[in-house]
């Protein structure tokens, strides 16, 4: 019987992914820190949209970049 997943693909994958998250958190960390004003209490706070859309493009960008450079 052949085995569907192969674990070192598993293990590879999940490594990947917490990398991934770690630079993404890196990132956004790093973007907090170059804008100013605190980002967490323009989005929780003040509920700023303008600042929302900044982080939703923030987030897709990222996403893309990391996505790629793992893949």
């Amino acid at each position: 019987m052949e085995h569907f997943i192969n674990v070192k693909d598993l293990v590879s994958s999940v490594v990947f992914s917490f990398f991934g998250i770690a630079m993404f958190g890196l990132a956004f960390f790093i973007f907090d820190k170059l804008t100013p004003g605190d980002l967490g209490c323009e989005l929780l706070e003040k509920q700023n949209t303008a600042a929302a859309i900044v982080v939703g493009a923030l987030v897709i960008g990222m996403s893309i970049i990391i996505g790629l450079a793992i893949h």
